[in-house]
């Protein structure tokens, strides 16, 4: 999947939805996007949620708005996670995704 082009990486890059969404929509997991709130739900940020800020598809990375680190310079930087280590607790709903 390394060689995968981007509308493929788009359902690659699915995270669970949490029991309130699965119940409601009948669906175990759903392609991640930016503006969904989310919850890390294993690894070093595990417990810290936020909105997903960007979606990094070459990487195969998401963005969340509250998980940083600082770096050596004071600067902050947004910490990559997986997309199958969050778990989807609020989507957006625009036309395309109803």
């Amino acid at each position: 999947h390394f060689n995968a082009p981007s509308h493929v990486r788009r359902v690659i890059m699915s995270a669970p939805l949490s029991k309130e969404l699965r119940e409601k929509y009948g669906v175990r997991s759903c392609p991640i996007r930016v503006d969904d709130e989310v919850t890390v739900a294993t690894g070093r940020a595990k417990g810290n949620s936020g909105r997903v800020v960007k979606c990094y598809r070459k990487k195969f990375v998401i963005h969340i708005d509250k998980v940083q680190r600082e770096k050596a310079n004071g600067t902050t930087v947004n910490i990559g996670i997986h997309p199958s280590n969050v778990i989807i607790t609020k989507l957006k709903l625009n036309d395309d995704r109803r």
